[in-house]
């Protein structure tokens, strides 16, 4: 083959040389709405899976002792070195980690323990993504896992999570506690109830330490643990490393710590009948486009699913009413409230040649379609085109701040009946359709500010832009 080159190559040695062209590089793929961060769990495991932990000091076990039998806890915390030398290490060096991801779960442990104890699991369990996540929703791993239990994207599919290019559920904390929940208890009955092993398994994999249980006929974790190449070490350290943050987590102020944990965000649920821009539903609900991410850490792009007819979303608390009038006066002038844009295919194109058109990669395109990467596109079909959720909201950077209290003028508005609730004034009613009180009498004909319950009232309600 190489001399067939060299002399096909001297069959056009009087061919004038050609310039070099630098091949374009190829598209990175589209950041998601917030940056992945860096999971907790490849950190520790990493650090402590190749060096010998110091032993614990010798006042630690006593101190264990009683705090264990004054709390107790509902998986067995054995006393041995490898768990006190963690509770020890988290006093130490890890005491900024340990307490930063207290603070944090402050935010998720009531609904973490609510969902445990109606599934009739141990509430032990909720401390398990102190050290996977440090409870953080958008915790990536290196090895693609996410959410604050750290799912990989096969067992989070497994166990009923929704992964498409709008939406990853391993992030949504409440879901994917739910799934946690369904996951742990199927890893218990698998091993009989023993949590020890089902603990490591959660992190080795459950046919991987099921075989290694089988081959050696090992008990338990621990005699498991002490056959040194039958589980890896990660794993081996996995477990005692939860089963210490357990123990500390549970009293933490018996170890020295001093936690103020985060109060979970109050907040509302609307159900969207088509796709919004979240741009927009910061705007009606009178907040920052960061708040709406904040409650809704699994939506990955700018708009909510674009084929979703019933979607779910997070509004922060005594917003929900406006948002969802603001949603009809929508619906009633068919406005468009997601901004998307379009590429119709021509003769000849493909996934991959229209990736390029457009400079984003083929799994962008056909994700963002709901197409496997392996889809044909016929002439005339029409594609959406992947765009950046960051440039999309940086172009309406300042556009969530409500505008100026209307005048009585309607030219620009739908008119709406609104009934009065008990304990509603015509400030309130003002304050929740954008507008004034003055404007509200003008179009009702009211001399006074009375009102009464029951009472129905005409509104012109703005079209948000």
């Amino acid at each position: 083959m190489v001399l067939a080159a060299a002399g096909a190559a001297g069959l056009h040695a009087q061919t004038p040389p050609t310039e070099t062209q630098t091949p374009a590089p190829a598209p990175l793929a589209i950041p998601e709405l917030t940056e992945p961060e860096p999971a907790s769990i490849d950190k520790l495991l990493e650090m402590f899976a190749s060096v010998e932990l110091p032993p614990a000091p010798p006042t630690l076990e006593s101190t264990v002792q009683s705090d264990l039998q004054t709390l107790g806890h509902d998986i067995p915390i054995p006393l041995n070195a490898r768990v006190l030398a963690y509770i020890a290490l988290f006093q130490g060096r890890l005491r900024d980690f340990i307490e930063e991801g207290l603070q944090r779960g402050g935010r998720y442990l009531p609904m973490i323990q609510g969902i445990l104890r109606a599934e009739g699991l141990p509430l032990d369990l909720a401390y398990v993504p102190l050290i996977e996540s440090a409870f953080k929703p958008n915790a990536l791993s290196r090895a693609r896992a996410r959410g604050v239990w750290q799912f990989m994207a096969g067992t989070a599919t497994l166990n009923g999570l929704r992964r498409d290019w709008y939406v990853d559920e391993r992030s949504d904390p409440e879901k994917s506690t739910q799934a946690a929940a369904r996951y742990l208890r199927t890893l218990a009955d698998q091993f009989d109830g023993d949590w020890h092993l089902a603990l490591a398994s959660y992190n080795g994999g459950p046919g991987r330490v099921g075989r290694a249980v089988k081959r050696t006929g090992a008990e338990d974790f621990w005699e498991l643990a002490a056959k040194r190449r039958q589980i890896p070490r990660e794993t081996r350290e996995y477990v005692p490393m939860v089963l210490a943050a357990m123990v500390v987590a549970k009293n933490p102020a018996q170890y020295g710590f001093h936690v103020e944990p985060e109060r979970a965000p109050a907040y509302e649920t609307v159900v969207l009948p088509r796709p919004v821009d979240l741009q927009r539903i910061a705007q009606w609900a009178d907040t920052t486009i960061d708040e709406i991410r904040s409650l809704n850490p699994e939506l990955r792009r700018w708009t909510t699913p674009v084929r979703d007819a019933q979607y779910e979303l997070k509004v922060p608390a005594g917003t929900a009413e406006r948002v969802m009038v603001q949603l009809a006066a929508a619906d009633a002038l068919n406005t468009n409230l997601v901004s998307l844009n379009w590429y119709t295919a021509k003769r000849g194109d493909t996934l991959t040649i229209i990736a390029r058109r457009l400079g984003v990669t083929r799994s962008d395109l056909a994700e963002a379609n709901y197409l496997r990467i392996s889809a044909k596109v016929a002439v005339g079909q029409k594609l959406i085109v992947p765009r950046d959720a960051t440039v999309m909201l940086a172009r309406n950077d300042g556009a969530t701040a409500v505008p100026a209290a209307p005048k009585a003028s309607t030219a620009d508005r739908v008119k709406v009946s609104y009934r009065v609730k008990p304990g509603d004034t015509l400030t309130s009613i003002a304050r929740l359709y954008e507008t004034t009180v003055a404007a509200l009498k003008n179009w009702n004909n009211l001399s006074t500010n009375l009102i009464k319950a029951g009472q129905r009232l005409t509104v012109y309600t703005r079209i948000a832009d």
